[in-house]
């Protein structure tokens, strides 16, 4: 049986959406430019920021950040950045007496959004606060340890394979692929997302499958 489940963040939770659209904002471009390089970049197996390394050669990301603070243009989340489908499968996750967490590669303001929204769920975690990003190893050790159950009992749910499921499954965890957002759709028959071992269209598929097997 499943006794924990411990979501990412990005396209699993919360759409890109305004992510990329106030990067094109700060940067000046339209935002179809910036969603065009996105895909292009993650097609080659590159890093998603590299879209703005491309836009603003020689950038430093960090300091790129550190300069929107300053003008009052940080990272921000409100309900309407959520994928419909989280809060009803949530709490049906947490009215069957699951454990339900979030945990994935965002930063410090990200985690503050994230518990501003009151979500039904029992731990919120970024890579930032925890000083480990995925796909290392430590990251998913860190998930096994702080979800409760032993690991084979402990989901992880994502949409990017090689971040998500393949370094999950190798420590140990279930994993869940979602075929969401650009990664989630372009990934999704790909041998990386076979090793799931569950496959769903949404959080609502999920929780139906995990219902079932539990």
């Amino acid at each position: 049986m499943i006794k924990a489940v411990v979501c990412d963040i990005g396209e699993t939770l919360i759409s890109d959406t305004r992510y990329w659209s106030d990067w094109a904002r700060w940067l000046g471009v339209p935002a179809h430019t910036v969603s065009a390089l996105v895909g292009a970049v993650v097609a080659e197996g590159r890093d998603n920021a590299d879209a703005i390394r491309i836009l603003k050669p020689g950038c430093d990301v960090g300091a790129e950040w550190r300069a929107r603070r300053a003008a009052d243009a940080d990272e921000y989340l409100d309900e309407t950045d959520l994928y419909p489908d989280v809060r009803p499968a949530f709490q049906r996750l947490c009215d069957q007496g699951l454990w339900v967490g979030i945990a994935g590669n965002q930063n410090l303001r990200a985690g503050e959004c994230l518990r501003a929204l009151n979500l039904p769920a029992d731990g919120i975690a970024t890579s930032a606060e925890w000083g480990v990003t995925k796909p290392n190893p430590a990251f998913f050790a860190r998930v096994a340890e702080w979800a409760p159950g032993e690991p084979h009992r402990i989901l992880y749910v994502g949409d990017h394979p090689a971040n998500d499921v393949v370094p999950a499954a190798t420590a140990g965890l279930r994993t869940a692929h979602l075929r969401r957002g650009p990664i989630g759709y372009l990934t999704a028959g790909s041998p990386e997302a076979a090793v799931a071992n569950y496959r769903a269209t949404s959080l609502e598929d999920l929780v139906d499958q995990i219902t079932a097997a539990n």
